[in-house]
């Protein structure tokens, strides 16, 4: 049986669920989802401009963890905008 996930403070909220190439429809794209957790490090990494280790202590959780996150995220945007996705965050 897997460890149980910690849960982790998240102050993301997102204005559009999807993000999309233009001038595509959304039903004929491949979708990557983005977890809230991906998008909240993303957030404060870039957007805020903090530390990772600032920014692991923000999610409460540990500076190895929040890389690891940060990594997933990183990976799902290149996948997306490379091979043109549409972005799903998903809750």
């Amino acid at each position: 049986m897997p460890r149980p996930r910690l849960c982790r403070r998240i102050r993301f909220c997102p204005p559009a669920c999807y993000f999309k190439p233009v001038g595509i429809p959304l039903r004929t794209l491949d979708v990557v989802c983005l977890t809230l957790e991906e998008g909240e490090s993303l957030r404060l990494k870039y957007k805020k401009g903090l530390s990772q280790i600032a920014a692991a202590k923000q999610m409460k959780t540990s500076r190895s963890t929040f890389q690891r996150i940060l990594s997933s995220a990183y990976k799902k945007i290149a996948m997306a905008v490379v091979e043109g996705r549409a972005i799903k965050i998903m809750n």
